[in-house]
């Protein structure tokens, strides 16, 4: 009997067994991507744990049920789903990124892959579909497109700022609002061009382009103010910021430029900086005023005493003794002293003044013959002076003085000869005109000396009413003669002015203020009066030197003296004294002033005269301003005609 033999069957190896078997458990076990299959008409085959997980259908639930369950209603409208199944037949393979629909209806953000399943024959088995939930990361991708939006949005919204990026070479590669505002382009007109367009053109024939990138590689940042053109060929001064724009890898991938208009903050500095430079110069000047003024009257006390030492020791030598010469040389640089200190005064604006209505006309014209003596031959003098010109308040004498020095100023800066030009102009100051000329609002005479010298440089000129300072050799002068101008200017209320360039010549102009009504013709000299009686007098002075001085002079001429050291001691010697006829007080004395003894004297006395003897003029206002007054240093003979108009003005 025949056993029957079984048919043959296929038999699989082990490893065929085990690759199936862990192909199927790997695909069930991934979670993070939904991996299915379709069947040729788009309906779900199988399911995985992945596919269950996020789109929220179980196996039992979706099998069955087409694919197309899952994209939005519009989708399905517009055949998106077939579509994707004809591209993957077509194609070989269909990939994209859309919205797709979870069980509950919620939306996640899905990549879809689907690949067409053929058999051996090729005949179309269905389709793999394999999808990954990139929710979160296009929640990520999207708030950073977002952000980078709205950096972008930010930067071309800025206006203050040009923002640009370069490329390695230097190229425009973005140009925000701000650039266009500030330089003038368009971003079609400047995108693709080198950065250097922005520099001038000296700054690019030095480099400055290619040195401002090279610094920014090198150290990481590169800042700098100067000056940047337009696209219209203005300069503005600009704040550029250049650092690098690196890659993770640190390579160079360009550089980020940020530009600022600061032309404004720079004239508002410079501005500034010329405001506290004036400020400077302006203390400097008042503290060098307080110090000459101080020195000055010092000087003047101690000239009193030689000058009056000198003419009572020649009024006791005999004629023709040798010592006379001696005595008269010592005499005339006593008197230099005392020009030279009311020079200084006249700097720091303590000169006595005797101001009167004067028409500069005729001031001018009475100096001629003086300005002819004075210049020479090489030299000659253009006047112009209109007899129109408005009358001024001056001491005549402190003008002239003024005058003549601006004029011997101007010979000198032409040792060859030329023209001096002197004019007179009567100039209405505006608001507008007052800041810049240092001067109040009103109308002036401006008396201008101008000459055609070697002019001075800017440092020079900055310091040419400094006191003592010169240009000229040594012995041809004070160096107060500008000073002195100066100060006589700002006294009146005017001021000073002088402009000069090297080899182009000074120009100084002393601005006096108009003063109301008529000039009035020179007086006549008063009539000589016979020399009053023997006085009783009581000199009053701190400086022991002075006041033996004073007191010497006056018993020479014939006076009764009592002397005291201060107020105090003057006002309790007052009631002892049986006659006195005229008191002569110093002003600055400690503890009690001149003005304020005379105010105490006039309390008691009020009929009592008194001769105010000082080194300046600078008096608190009030009633010690009328009191007659002698400036220091004084002759004997000064003395004795102040003596003799204080007691005229008292009868």
């Amino acid at each position: 009997m025949k056993v029957p033999v079984s048919p043959p069957q296929t038999k699989r190896s082990p490893r065929e067994r085990i690759d199936e078997s862990s192909f199927r458990l790997l695909v069930e076990g991934v979670r993070d991507y939904a991996i299915y299959m379709l069947d040729p008409e788009g309906n779900v085959a199988s399911w995985n744990s992945g596919a269950e997980r996020f789109k929220g259908y179980t196996a039992d639930e979706i099998i069955g049920s087409h694919f197309s369950r899952f994209y939005t209603e519009q989708d399905r409208r517009d055949g998106r789903p077939a579509r994707a199944l004809a591209t993957a037949l077509s194609e070989g393979k269909f990939e994209s990124e859309g919205w797709r629909v979870r069980k509950d209806g919620t939306r996640f953000w899905a990549h879809v892959v689907i690949d067409p399943i053929r058999d051996a024959s090729g005949t179309l088995r269905g389709f793999a579909k394999i999808t990954r939930d990139l929710t979160e990361r296009r929640a990520t991708e999207e708030e950073l497109r977002r952000s980078q939006e709205e950096f972008r949005l930010l930067v071309q919204s800025v206006t203050d700022y040009g923002i640009c990026k370069l490329d390695s070479d230097g190229n425009v590669v973005t140009w925000n609002a701000g650039a266009q505002r500030i330089k003038g382009y368009a971003p079609e007109e400047i995108l693709g061009r080198h950065f250097s367009t922005f520099y001038t053109a000296e700054d690019r024939a030095k480099g400055e382009p290619q040195r401002a990138l090279d610094t920014a590689a090198r150290e990481g940042r590169f800042e700098k103010e100067a000056w940047r053109v337009r696209k219209d060929g203005t300069r503005f001064w600009a704040s550029v910021v250049i650092d690098p724009v690196r890659g993770a890898d640190g390579a160079l991938l360009g550089f980020a430029k940020v530009t600022r208009d600061i032309t404004e903050r720079r004239r508002a500095q410079l501005e500034l900086e010329q405001a506290r430079e004036a400020l400077f110069q302006s203390q400097k000047m008042e503290a060098i005023g307080q110090l000459t003024g101080g020195v000055a009257h010092d000087f003047n006390n101690l000239l009193t005493a030689v000058i009056g030492s000198l003419e009572l020791v020649r009024k006791r030598l005999p004629a023709g003794d040798r010592n006379l010469a001696l005595i008269d040389n010592a005499m005339q640089a006593a008197r230099r002293g005392g020009a030279l200190t009311q020079r200084m005064l006249a700097f720091a604006r303590r000169q006595e003044l005797d101001p009167e209505l004067v028409s500069v006309r005729e001031l001018v014209d009475g100096m001629k013959s003086l300005f002819d003596h004075t210049l020479g031959p090489e030299i000659v003098l253009d006047i112009d002076c209109p007899v129109t010109l408005s009358p001024v308040r001056v001491d005549t004498n402190q003008v002239e003085m003024a005058l003549l020095n601006l004029v011997v100023n101007a010979r000198d800066a032409m040792p060859r000869g030329g023209v001096v030009a002197l004019s007179a102009a009567e100039i209405a100051v505006t608001a507008a005109m007052a800041t810049s000329l240092s001067l109040k609002e009103g109308r002036y005479v401006r008396l201008q000396v101008k000459d055609q010298g070697h002019g001075m440089d800017a440092a020079t000129l900055e310091r040419a009413a400094e006191p003592f300072f010169t240009t000229k050799g040594v012995g041809k002068g004070t160096g107060l003669g500008l000073s002195m101008a100066h100060g006589l200017a700002e006294q009146l209320g005017g001021r000073l002015q002088l402009e000069s360039r090297e080899g182009q010549g000074t120009t100084a102009s002393l601005w006096i203020p108009v003063a109301g009504g008529e000039a009035q013709p020179a007086l006549a000299p008063a009539p000589e009066t016979s020399r009053p009686r023997p006085l009783a007098i009581l000199a009053v002075d701190d400086d022991a030197l002075i006041l033996v001085n004073t007191a010497a002079m006056l018993e020479d001429l014939g006076h009764q003296v009592t002397i005291a050291y201060s107020g105090r001691e003057a006002l309790a010697a007052l009631p002892d004294m049986p006659r006195v006829d005229l008191v002569i007080t110093d002003q600055a004395m400690p503890g009690m002033t001149g003005t304020q003894l005379i105010e105490e004297i006039r309390r008691v006395r009020p009929d009592l005269p008194v001769l105010l003897a000082t080194g300046y003029a600078e008096l608190p206002h009030g009633e010690g301003t009328t009191v007659p007054r002698l400036n220091k240093p004084f002759l004997q003979a000064h003395l004795d005609q102040a003596i003799a108009d204080t007691m005229r003005g008292r009868r």
